[in-house]
């Protein structure tokens, strides 16, 4: 093995996909350490359920995750879909919510022009042996982000069914890149998939027949093994790493973003925060604003811009406003006492440089955790 990793599976299902993967995320992981693999992508039927346990268990491990989910469409193929961007999550995180709200619990209900809608920032691959429509459908709605899959199934004419893709595909514009379609992490978890196959399908191991899951060998595999089964696409296996080079968003761009709040027109909401709190000071200051409170608001206002807390605030002080404004008693609490920025806003009552209380403790940046202002109602 190189440094570089030579093969990337792209295409690994958990138990998070129900009665269809057999290992937990923490095997397939533990068992990508132990086959020198450096990253791997998660693609659970039509959910992103593990995802977050995927995302930390990685980190653990110094495994780069590849975020992704299989794609079942009503009355179409299944295509691996891959985000490439942040928007890209997004905009697969909403597709994923209009087919489970359309289909009702534990299903989930999406067309072709669904994906299509939401292909920006996306990478796709069709994960079912294609047909011409399809590839062409795939190759219009995604242009250079779509891809076919190659995978064994070991059977006998396996050889002339994957050349028959590549050359398909390939004449359409649309490359060919090889998956072992994972659905266990090791050999030994063969018997158990049977087992899952067999409560999805209502039958017994006996009655199972060709319903098994195609293929004894759905586990992870060596890279060097891979690419002695793929011998005669050299060029499948290199584009595991051209597409995971390409798929590079990682849960840790994920913020919370707090929604748009009222402010002063023309100016931003820290801006507004600003003004507010500065009138807010003058009001209870009348006879000018000590110097001890002055440091202490641009201290406060200075770590609340660098947090982008400033929406919270104006929401909290709009609400507070509205009450006072209707007769309705009410009162600022708990550690939102130690903020000067809330006094002279008017949400709490205590003058924190009096007694020298520290902002900190409700407001920090090494804490990393949003305000919580507590206030109580009449």
């Amino acid at each position: 093995m190189t440094k570089t990793q030579s093969y990337t599976e792209l295409q690994v299902t958990t138990n998070y996909s129900f009665l269809r993967g057999a290992s937990q995320i923490e095997e397939l992981i533990a068992r990508a350490v132990v086959l020198g693999m450096k990253e791997l992508a998660i693609t659970d039927r039509n959910s992103l359920a593990g995802i977050v346990r995927a995302h930390q268990r990685a980190k653990e491990a110094r495994i780069r995750l590849i975020v992704g989910c299989r794609l079942d469409l009503a009355g179409g193929p299944s295509v691996l879909v891959y985000p490439t961007t942040r928007t890209g999550y997004s905009r697969l995180t909403r597709l994923l919510t209009v087919g489970k709200e359309r289909a009702g619990k534990g299903k989930c209900t999406l067309h072709w022009p669904d994906l299509a809608a939401a292909s920006e920032d996306l990478l796709a691959i069709l994960c079912t042996d294609p047909t011409t429509e399809s590839l062409q459908r795939l190759k219009a709605d995604f242009g250079d982000r779509a891809y076919v899959t190659l995978t064994l199934m070991h059977r006998p004419n396996d050889a002339v069914r994957l050349r028959t893709i590549a050359d398909t595909a390939a004449a359409l514009g649309v490359p060919a890149v090889a998956t072992n379609d994972v659905l266990y992490h090791a050999p030994g978890r063969r018997i158990l998939q049977d087992v899952l196959t067999c409560i999805r399908e209502g039958c017994t191991i006996d009655e199972l027949g060709h319903r098994r899951e195609r293929s004894s060998v759905r586990h992870l595999q060596a890279p060097d093994e891979m690419i002695r089964l793929f011998a005669r696409h050299p060029d499948a296996i290199a584009r595991t790493r051209e597409i995971a080079d390409r798929c590079r968003f990682s849960l840790d761009e994920l913020r919370y973003q707090y929604p748009h709040e009222v402010r002063i027109t023309g100016l931003t909401a820290q801006q507004t925060l600003e003004q507010r709190t500065w009138q807010g000071a003058a009001t209870r200051y009348p006879e000018g604003i000590p110097e001890k409170v002055s440091r202490q608001l641009h201290h406060e206002l200075g770590l609340i811009a660098s947090l982008d807390y400033a929406p919270y605030f104006l929401t909290v002080d709009s609400i507070v406003r509205y009450a006072r404004s209707q007769g309705i008693l009410c009162q600022g609490r708990g550690s939102a006492a130690n903020s000067a920025v809330c006094f002279v806003l008017g949400i709490t009552s205590i003058d924190p440089t009096r007694g020298d209380l520290l902002f900190e403790r409700f407001v920090s940046a090494e804490r990393k955790e949003p305000p919580d202002i507590d206030v109580d109602f009449e």
